[in-house]
């Protein structure tokens, strides 16, 4: 599991050296061209490696709960584009509530977390929160927009996804025992 998550952060730090065409030190220079470059491609490439993810689990089950957290997060988030009519801060259209991008980003980070574990899913949550902060500093959004696109991503995946078949073992502790509990899904 440690492998594959420095394979996911490897692929999110080279993402971004790709991106902008420009050094690792200019990238977090505060030029707003390059932050929005950033966010667009992490934006593409976090649900990207979470789908991947299921091909390298061999996740059947794990797929299937992705496509249906990815369809439902995407009917929610077009549905209130389309109904709540918000305007953008840069005036661009009127399509600015929740934001898309970081919906897609938190519910691909949301699906990794509840489905392999948050160890492996930390990369994504730096990354959706980067995509949010991006849409915010490009003035694509504000932050009611991105706060409601995080909430309507990570739920579309927390409500579908269930945990990859694996063991678990926690402690348990009374006032009179102690011992551990041991759990299997599959």
């Amino acid at each position: 599991m440690l492998n594959t998550l420095k394979q996911v952060f490897f692929f999110i730090t080279l993402s971004f050296a790709i991106t902008t065409n420009t050094s690792a030190s200019d990238t977090f220079k505060s030029n707003d061209s390059n932050k929005e470059i950033v966010g667009d491609a992490l934006y593409i490439l976090l649900p990207v490696t979470a789908y991947a993810g299921t091909f390298y689990f061999d996740d059947t089950k794990g797929r299937t709960q992705f496509y249906k957290s990815v369809f439902t997060n995407s009917v929610i988030t077009l549905g209130l584009k389309n109904t709540v009519k918000k305007e953008r801060p840069n005036g661009e259209d009127n399509k600015a509530f929740p934001s898309g991008h970081t919906s897609t980003s938190f519910q691909s980070a949301v699906f990794l977390h509840k489905r392999y574990g948050f160890k492996l899913a930390i990369p994504h949550y730096l990354g959706a929160s980067y995509v949010a902060y991006s849409r915010v500093e490009s003035n694509n959004h504000d932050t009611s927009d991105v706060l409601a696109g995080a909430l309507v991503g990570g739920l579309s995946s927390y409500y579908f996804t269930t945990k990859y078949k694996s063991i678990t073992i926690n402690p348990s502790l009374s006032s009179e025992t102690f011992g551990i509990t041991v759990g299997m899904n599959w």
